[in-house]
């Protein structure tokens, strides 16, 4: 069944403005914006002293350090950024599964829109990439607003042929990326989770913020397959004929054992996991994880 859902939602934008996407941790941004960096400048708010040296210039002295002291200090401030958030989307077979009206794929695509709409409507930057065992598209960093229009583009034309592998695209990103910043990774996750989760770490030891979307489809969740079935096999696994009454019980007790050790995994490494279910409204995926973070983003 053809994807047919527009990538943009209204009314997932509509309640994803009202709450906003913030960075959660200092984060290296390219221009003055409204998100913590960690570059130290004579602006804004003000962060710590530092000693005075030779050359600095003399109207940042605090005269009230100095006259308590007798020492001479510079008040430094925080600076204000903007920050690039990379969007990178899992486009390999296994994502072309969908028992409904939208793929895990599809819906994946309508995650990384709208996420894209909302931090280009901040005046954030975005970067989109669509991978499988490498990266098959990718659309470079930008802050216009017109670039949604390229990234839905490239969303909309993009068709999964290849398996996956997860872990090796984000090592290759964390030596690529050199200022800290969001990474948004939208995948099924159906690959060797300890090594996507040493990639996660190895973005999260550069400072990274990460925020994971596992997009699952809810026959994939609930297994509800009745009779004698064939399964066939996406990214190289063969067909298996099976009766699903027989195995439901140890496949769905599989399958919470690996979102478990993939959801504690990333709580270990300080990455937001969200699960998400296909049937259910992409506004209600999203309001209620922008809300979350609003929260505990404020705390």
């Amino acid at each position: 069944m053809p994807d047919l859902a527009p990538l943009l939602d209204p009314a997932t934008i509509s309640r994803a403005e009202s709450l906003g996407l913030a960075a959660r941790f200092i984060v290296e941004g390219y221009m003055a914006g409204e998100h913590k960096s960690p570059y130290r400048g004579f602006a804004i708010e003000f962060a710590q002293h530092r000693e005075y040296t030779h050359g600095d210039d003399t109207r940042h002295l605090d005269w009230k350090v100095l006259g308590r002291t007798d020492r001479y200090f510079i008040k430094q401030y925080e600076q204000e950024t903007n920050y690039v958030a990379r969007i990178l989307l899992d486009g390999s077979e296994s994502m072309r599964y969908g028992s409904g009206p939208l793929t895990k794929l599809h819906y994946g695509k309508m995650i990384a829109a709208c996420l894209a709409y909302l931090i280009l409507h901040q005046r954030d930057a975005v970067a989109l990439a669509i991978f499988d065992t490498v990266l098959r598209d990718y659309a470079p960093r930008s802050d216009a607003k017109d670039t949604i229009h390229r990234i839905m583009a490239r969303l909309a034309a993009f068709e999964p042929k290849e398996p996956t592998n997860i872990g090796t695209v984000l090592h290759d990103l964390a030596h690529q990326i050199r200022r800290k910043g969001i990474v948004i990774l939208i995948s099924d996750f159906f690959d060797d989770e300890q090594k996507v989760l040493e990639g996660i770490q190895h973005l999260r030891f550069g400072g990274h913020e990460v925020i994971v979307f596992h997009v699952l489809d809810p026959w994939e969740l609930e297994f509800p397959f009745t009779g004698l079935v064939e399964f066939e096999g996406l990214e190289a696994v063969p067909k298996i004929l099976t009766r699903p009454a027989e195995i439901r019980k140890s496949y769905r007790r599989e399958l919470e054992a690996f979102r478990t050790r993939l959801r504690d995994g990333c709580e270990r490494n300080q990455c937001h996991y969200v699960l998400v279910n296909t049937a259910q409204p992409l506004h209600e995926v999203l309001s209620g994880y922008l809300a979350f973070r609003l929260r505990t983003t404020a705390k």
